[in-house]
């Protein structure tokens, strides 16, 4: 299993939907824990990395950057 790069800033597009109907989360933090942040509705949540890898989709770079 390979290990998906992503960082502080950077948009998770994930592969399930949220409650809201959004799937799209922010990064806030990083580490053997992960909080993001719903794009949709701005829900708080922190998951397990292990967890979270399996679920992504896509990694949007910090739009910031760019």
């Amino acid at each position: 299993m390979d290990i998906i790069r992503f960082s502080v800033g950077d948009q998770l597009i994930m592969k399930k939907k949220h409650p809201c109907g959004g799937d799209i989360f922010k990064v806030m933090r990083t580490g053997s824990d992960v909080r993001l942040i719903c794009e949709g509705c701005g829900r708080d949540m922190t998951l397990p990395r292990v967890k979270l890898e399996k679920s992504i989709k896509r990694v949007i770079n910090n739009p910031q950057d760019m």
